[in-house]
């Protein structure tokens, strides 16, 4: 199956690099073309020219991008060049509703569209050890599944369109608390003068054990938050998840607002770009 990748960025670097490795990457294209020339000097493989050029040249298209208008802007480029019966597969955190629009604008042209949104920082991009959620029909997910298994090793299908998006928001929601809990955590064992390492290596095998605390803890204390995942794409994320919940007239989250209060105070003082970890600068102790 010929599969184009859009989206070099940090997390479809890795993915794409993935694809390439497992022999299923046809071509790639990226809006800032000096990645596309990075990865082809990487791997041999070409850019094509655009976006609907891609499209024309294959079967599976997997995309990721930033933001909403971004994918809707990439579906319409997309579907200007698509072929009937090509796969779509959008890997980027979007709502629901911009899910259901872009699978929308791809039915026209007789193609269908996955929103299959991924968790597992840069490093599961990389390492190929993805955890994917996604929303659409369950028989043209097995159609891709093999190919989409080269980077992500759990692929679950969740329901019909947009509940890919839907997973989503409640994993954001959940990373919002386990990084609220951690930062406070650690930052109370080093008001306590513990010897810190070995607090995180005990507690990392114990109850309280969690992907954040075992990859982050560590890097947190000695200072380092170098993206793992952007501050300013989780405060994009929970702000997702925020509009869900009052348009559905859903639950109370107050970790997510604290943390969407707490990233806004991160992002004025200039540490947007840093790893959501970064956290901790307001919680440690001094």
């Amino acid at each position: 199956m010929k599969t184009g990748f859009i989206g070099l960025g940090a997390m479809g670097y890795g993915m794409a690099m993935n694809l390439h490795k497992a022999g299923y990457l046809h071509t790639v294209w990226n809006r800032t073309a000096a990645k596309s020339e990075q990865f082809q000097n990487e791997t041999g493989i070409g850019a094509a020219e655009s976006a609907p050029a891609l499209a024309r040249a294959c079967d599976l298209i997997i995309t990721c991008v930033s933001r909403d208008e971004d994918v809707i802007e990439m579906m319409e480029a997309i579907s200007s060049g698509i072929r009937p019966g090509s796969v779509v597969t959008d890997t980027s955190t979007i709502s629901s509703a911009t899910a259901r629009q872009a699978a929308a604008i791809l039915a026209e042209k007789g193609a269908a569209f996955l929103d299959a949104p991924v968790s597992g920082g840069t490093e599961g991009a990389r390492n190929g050890t993805l955890a994917m959620m996604a929303g659409g029909e369950a028989e043209v997910l097995d159609q891709v599944r093999e190919v989409l298994g080269s980077f992500a090793a759990n692929i679950v299908h969740i329901g019909p369109t947009g509940s890919g998006q839907d997973c989503k928001a409640v994993n954001q929601l959940l990373c919002a608390g386990i990084n609220q809990a951690v930062t406070e955590a650690l930052a109370f064992g080093a008001a306590l003068q513990l010897d810190m390492d070995r607090v995180i290596d005990v507690m990392a095998n114990g109850a309280a054990g969690n992907w954040f605390l075992a990859h982050r803890g560590k890097t947190m204390l000695a200072g380092t938050y170098r993206p793992g995942f952007k501050v300013n794409l989780h405060y994009k994320d929970l702000g997702i998840v925020q509009k869900m919940n009052t348009a559905r007239n859903g639950t109370d989250i107050p970790l997510g607002e604290m943390t969407l209060e707490h990233y806004r105070e991160l992002m004025q003082a200039g540490y947007g770009d840093e790893d959501i970890s970064a956290l901790y600068r307001l919680k440690a102790p001094h």
